[in-house]
């Protein structure tokens, strides 16, 4: 397969989308929506994994695009954390896409997008230090980014999965 895509970038904004991924799943199954999203981040999965090595199979991306495709307009509007839903389903949008040759967007694309995600959290947070989800996505793209430059990929999709764990705990908080 030709990588005519930056192979750094495309794992941060993977990296992004699995770290989302801790309170999108929530938001997911209080919605009803668990199996199509699950859908969705076998693609994700199937993403990273191509990234450490392993082949890309358009069947399962594919799959994966149909699942995300208009899977936030189904979250109901009357749902707390919907702007947070339908914003963060827009990184697995660019991740996936990045893996077309003839790609129309930029890895910065879905790191803005899980920074417009964050922002729209409708509450405080307590997460370490922050109480804004925004301001601990941005300390967590600077962390993941350094992550990958010092320690490679294994390491980035160590620190996503626990910064994910984060984020699950306020959507749990969250939908109580």
């Amino acid at each position: 397969m030709d990588k005519t895509f930056d192979a750094a970038g495309e794992a941060l904004c993977c990296a992004a989308a699995v770290r989302l991924d801790g309170a999108l799943r929530v938001l997911a199954a209080r919605a009803g929506l668990s199996d199509r999203y699950d859908r969705v981040m076998a693609g994700v999965g199937h993403l990273a994994a191509s990234l450490d090595g392993g082949e890309l199979d358009d069947g399962i991306l594919g799959s994966a695009f149909a699942a995300n495709w208009n899977l936030g307009m189904e979250y109901p509007d009357d749902l707390s954390g919907m702007g947070f839903f339908r914003k963060g389903l827009k990184i697995v949008f660019v991740a996936l896409v990045l893996t077309r040759p003839d790609q129309q967007v930029v890895p910065s694309q879905g790191l803005e997008f899980a920074l417009e995600a964050a922002a729209t959290w409708p509450s405080d947070v307590h997460v370490d230090s922050f109480t804004r989800l925004a301001d601990f996505e941005l300390s967590c793209q600077q962390e993941a980014e350094e992550r990958l430059r010092m320690d490679g990929l294994s390491a980035l999709w160590e620190l996503a999965e626990a910064q994910s764990e984060q984020y699950r705990r306020a959507a749990e908080l969250l939908v109580g």
